[in-house]
């Protein structure tokens, strides 16, 4: 008996003991971190109920920081997340493009570097909680505001409305979009905390009705999250919804921006949801640049003040392709491919001195060190390419696409073409027969930039600010040729529903309208540049070499690839290809005079070049291991 009851007490006692220490560890040990997030607690999600804010039910300060899946190679993704980590940063924002996740009616993309749902997903494992901004607007500098080109082949479209044929395309896309958003919302385990109604509404505010019916489209498809509005100081008065909270956008600091939002909704947190960074480049202007100590000085007076930030853009990325927007309010400016925006991170995803003091400013209001930043990868110089392949566009032509007849011209949305959704950016040629010369007159109908030809011979330009004109005389019949150019549809302002391209109109000869016309879309897609380079046309290149034509020569990568930035000294105006990968445009007129190329579309060995020359072409391409975006200007 005596010795079994001390065989008791033994075990008691070192039941007491584990007990102990397990609560001693459980003290030190954020146990939290182990449970799976669908297990926790996820009832409360982020509140605004007052003054600040508060995640399930604790106070929270959103130190967010924009980048955009589209904009940055899928295999970047995690680089800059972790960066974004390191900043001091605990929310990443995104906007989602609809016109290339449905480039198609009714055909949805979310594979590669469109997955949005391993974007997220990968946000929530670098630690980070996400604003989702669905649009279906984004602006963004992207073009037509992210909106789908084959929305303007209805003459009557009244984008960003009630307008029937709009909510109907909208409400096909939400159902999609939201099956695969709702299930990464912070209630449902996921790291979606807040979502977005629109983008900056008020500056457009077409149709009062219009953002209820987006904030009813979120609600109705399942998003529980916290709702959000974003407008600039234009906008404010008129695009807040109730049920929705309020934020705005600014680069300098104005109190009287935040103490509007104290008088619209009073006793709520207020937050800055693009507190730009820098700017954006438009062609023919300079490179952006905002100052570093004056940009973390305002936005140290921002968090003074108790509210929250999302910096637009941490990282900005790039407009590749044919993906640039523009803008139109005095005159049209498209924009340059770069999208590196003089942010926190370069377009490659380098260090800025903007990041430093950022992240110094955010060590102290945490007030604990931060985690070491990664180190960032070395850029590659691979000297100069040789492009000794020429093929000339009038050669091509005729084996790699078919004309559409018409006898009137048609503009690029409407033309008969990918199963009826017609051509959404790129070069479109209209060719007609003409006898004799004259004067040629646009009508102000051509969108946006047409080089004219005679046969083959090149006579002008036709754009917004040229008109007219002269065609010389001739003998007999000839072909007049116009290669038209989408440069970009806008992206802000009230100028959406006229963004059809092309030619949206007559153009006249001596008065006369043209008609009975073949129409060449040239899209330059993927499938296009495969018919490309199986073409017998391709021959050395002349000592003499004029656009339009392709240009083709390979870029040789020994090891393991690097990021480089290609210099086109000494070429126009035109399009590259890198492995059938898009870079973007280039133009003589700058800023912008390289364009980047990430590792990730390399490969050891031969690497094809491909470029698109509309007028002068160089001989070689550099690959060097620096950017050069152009002549600076600080903003004020």
């Amino acid at each position: 008996m005596w010795g079994c009851g001390g065989r008791r007490r033994r075990r008691l006692g070192a039941l007491l003991l584990v007990l102990l220490l397990g609560g001693l560890l459980l003290r030190r040990f954020n146990w939290s971190s182990l449970v799976p997030l669908q297990l926790r607690g996820r009832t409360l999600g982020l509140q605004a109920e007052n003054s600040e804010f508060h995640l399930e039910g604790m106070p929270f300060r959103i130190f967010g920081g924009s980048m955009h899946y589209f904009r940055v190679p899928k295999e970047y993704w995690r680089d800059r997340m972790v960066k974004m980590k390191t900043c001091g940063l605990n929310t990443l924002t995104t906007y989602v493009p609809w016109n290339l996740h449905e480039a198609a009616n009714g055909k949805f993309d979310f594979s590669g570097n469109l997955d949005l749902e391993a974007f997220l997903t990968l946000a929530a494992e670098v630690g980070l909680w996400v604003i989702l901004r669905p649009g279906p607007y984004i602006c963004s500098e992207w073009d037509l505001g992210g909106l789908p080109s084959w929305l303007l082949q209805d003459p009557e479209m009244q984008l960003r409305t009630t307008y029937k044929g709009f909510t109907e395309a909208v409400d096909a896309y939400f159902d999609h979009l939201m099956t695969r958003v709702v299930p990464l919302q912070y209630k449902k385990g996921g790291p979606i905390i807040a979502v977005q109604v629109e983008n900056e509404y008020g500056s457009y505010a077409k149709d009062p009705q219009y953002l209820t019916y987006i904030k009813m489209a979120l609600l109705d498809r399942g998003i529980v999250e916290l709702l959000m509005t974003s407008d600039n100081r234009d906008g404010l008065s008129s695009g807040y919804v109730e049920g929705a909270l309020a934020t705005v956008n600014f680069q300098k600091m104005d109190y009287s921006f935040l103490d509007f939002l104290d008088k619209v909704q009073q006793n709520k947190p207020k937050m800055v949801m693009e507190y730009w960074t820098g700017w954006f480049d438009s062609w023919g202007g300079p490179h952006n640049i905002f100052d570093a100590d004056d940009m973390v000085n305002s936005v140290a007076e921002v968090l003074k003040t108790g509210a929250s930030i999302n910096l637009y853009m941490f990282h900005g990325g790039t407009n590749f392709g044919f993906m640039n927007g523009a803008l139109d309010s005095d005159e049209y400016k498209p924009d340059v491919t770069s999208y590196d925006y003089d942010a926190v991170l370069t377009e490659a995803g380098d260090y800025t001195s903007k990041f430093f003091k950022l992240r110094q400013l955010f060590t102290k209001i945490i007030g604990q060190p931060l985690p070491p930043p990664p180190m960032i990868t070395a850029k590659a110089s691979y000297g100069a390419v040789l492009l000794p392949q020429y093929v000339s566009l009038w050669e091509v032509l005729p084996s790699i696409v078919e004309p559409v007849k018409s006898e009137f011209p048609v503009n690029m949305e409407n033309l008969p073409v990918n199963d009826g959704n017609g051509q959404a950016y790129g070069y479109t040629l209209y060719e007609t027969v003409i006898s004799g010369g004259g004067q040629l007159h646009s009508r102000d109908h051509v969108r946006d930039r047409a080089q004219v030809f005679v046969n083959t011979v090149f006579v002008g330009f036709l754009d917004y600010n040229t008109v007219e004109l002269s065609i010389p005389e001739g003998q007999g019949f000839r072909q007049l040729r116009l290669l038209v150019e989408n440069c970009g549809r806008v992206n802000y302002g009230l100028m959406l529903n006229e963004q059809r391209k092309g030619l949206i109109g007559d153009v006249f000869l001596n008065k006369t309208p043209l008609r009975n016309f073949k129409i060449y879309s040239l899209e330059m897609k993927p499938g296009f540049m495969e018919s490309l380079r199986g073409v017998t046309a391709w021959s050395t290149i002349p000592d003499y070499a004029v656009g339009p034509a392709f240009f083709r020569g390979n870029l040789q990568v020994q090891y393991l690839p690097r990021d480089t930035f290609l210099k086109l000294e000494g070429w126009e105006k035109g399009v590259v290809f890198v492995n059938g990968e898009n870079l973007g445009r280039y133009w003589k007129i700058g800023p912008q005079e390289t364009l980047y190329l990430p590792a990730t579309w390399l490969q050891p060995g031969n690497n094809e070049i491909i470029v698109f020359e509309e007028r002068t072409a160089g001989r070689i391409i550099q690959s060097v291991d620096m950017p050069y975006l152009g002549r600076t200007h600080y903003l004020d």
